[in-house]
């Protein structure tokens, strides 16, 4: 339901309870008056009905019913049963035609009764239903605040260990430095703009995963076998951007180093309305790439997904030892 619906559907409820409210009487109720009382009393008595509804619904319930204030609220209540009562018969004794009977008389005296419980009920039900809203308002609220948090780490932590790679071919004054940065600018492009979006293509988000792999492969050369497979041809869904690199971060940061025959393994397959991510590397427990930042990535990307995934994810981290493996799985629904 969108705003412009909203905001006739409550003032349209009502007209429709009010007029099959005067519908009903009018049906049922000929002309011969029925106790005694006129044939146009209960339409006309409907109106001051309505306007006791009214009066405790936006008057007395909001303001008297607290926890200081309910008995003063009570009162009031029976004090408008007495008063509508007496205000009924005052009305009444100008139609000549009408006589007080043990018939009419519960009939005058409770048919104020409904319209104070609908009153108390629609109150009940109406703070609900805001009550609800605000709270899940509230949670959209925190939940894109913590997203825009985890972002804002994830941002940084990316550039720092990417600013790490550029001085270590600085200093091994490799030919693959200029190549790096180009590859590096493109990152950068990618994590300034494109990630700050709320989603991003399969397809946009495997070929920045490729230019984060080739930079790193140009970085470590022939120090570690890199395998990768990449099938997102069959999908046209979108994915929360940066989600899949900081797996393939984490991969490279401790797969190298003290490792012998180092190897990282990627697979990635989006199809129809589901991904499968797959990622693979072993690693040495002596790896002195690992610092006080490590974590960071995976630790974020599990908070990702448990805001914007929960219930629509799998996710299994496996540690034997020296090998190290990632499983994800995302519906996309």
């Amino acid at each position: 339901m969108n705003i412009r619906e909203q905001k006739y559907f409550v003032p349209g409820m009502h007209l429709l309870v009010w007029g099959l409210l005067y519908i009903i009487p009018l049906v049922t109720i000929t002309a011969k008056p029925y106790g005694g009382l006129p044939a146009g009393y209960f339409p006309i008595t409907n109106l001051f009905h309505i306007g006791i509804f009214y009066l405790n619904v936006y008057i007395l319930y909001p303001y008297l019913l607290t926890r200081k204030r309910w008995w003063i609220y009570v009162f009031s209540l029976i004090a408008i049963v007495v008063i509508s009562y007496r205000v009924k018969l005052f009305i009444l004794q100008f139609n000549p035609a009408f006589q007080l009977t043990e018939e009419n008389k519960p009939v005058i005296f409770f048919a104020v009764m409904p319209f104070l419980l609908a009153g108390i009920l629609y109150r009940l039900i109406s703070d609900r239903i805001r009550f609800e809203r605000l709270e899940k308002e509230a949670r959209a609220q925190q939940l894109s605040s913590e997203l825009k948090f985890l972002r804002s780490q994830i941002s940084p932590h990316f550039l720092f260990n990417m600013m790490t790679n550029m001085v270590a071919l600085a200093r091994q004054k490799s030919d693959m430095l200029e190549p790096s940065l180009i590859k590096l600018s493109e990152l950068l492009r990618y994590m300034l703009y494109e990630s700050q979006n709320s989603k991003i293509s399969i397809a946009a988000e495997a070929e920045h995963l490729n230019n984060y792999i080739a930079l790193q492969k140009l970085r470590f050369d022939d120090e570690v076998k890199v395998t990768v497979n990449i099938n997102t041809h069959d999908t046209n869904r979108q994915i929360e951007p940066m989600l899949l690199i900081p797996f393939v971060e984490n991969a490279f940061k401790h797969g190298m180093g003290l490792v012998e025959d180092a190897f990282i393994a990627i697979q990635l397959t989006a199809k129809n309305n589901a991904l499968t991510f797959n990622i693979t590397n072993n690693y040495s427990g002596n790896n002195s790439s690992k610092d006080k930042s490590s974590g960071i990535g995976l630790a974020n990307v599990k908070s990702r997904l448990q805001l914007l995934y929960r219930g629509r994810h799998e996710l299994t981290v496996t540690d034997r030892g020296n090998i190290f493996s990632v499983h994800l799985k995302l519906d996309l629904v």
